[in-house]
């Protein structure tokens, strides 16, 4: 079961590394056989599927966004706890309100993470 302590240092950790655009501290989250789904995977990548595997694929993805969007920034908004999952409620560089929801594995890797964003037009 994860602590409220572990969430909270995980999820600062984690808008620190994005904030700083430190590609290999944001990897440093992620085990090595990540499942990743997001809908902007597609529009990166040109994944139909929106899931990647591997931390291979996962680098490139971040590594890509990180390119596109050279001034990307995060607002950490919360965090939310699960037994064995914590979600992070944050703002991207234009607002828009996200969260990401990751299983976290034995080691404090996470295992499979999810990312939603607000449906557009909508707060």
């Amino acid at each position: 079961m994860l602590t409220p302590e572990f969430a909270r240092r995980f999820s600062q950790e984690w808008i620190n590394a994005w904030n700083n655009h430190d590609l290999e501290e944001i990897l440093s989250h992620y085990a090595e056989d990540i499942e990743f789904t997001s809908p902007l995977v597609f529009q990166v990548l040109g994944n139909q599927g929106g899931t990647l595997r591997g931390k291979k694929a996962l680098r490139e993805y971040f590594q890509k966004g990180l390119e596109l969007i050279p001034g990307l920034k995060f607002t950490f908004e919360n965090t939310a706890l699960g037994t064995n999952s914590l979600t992070i409620l944050y703002r991207n560089s234009t607002s828009v309100l996200s969260a990401e929801t990751m299983v976290i594995g034995e080691d404090g890797k996470v295992i499979k993470a999810m990312a939603q964003y607000t449906i557009p037009g909508e707060k």
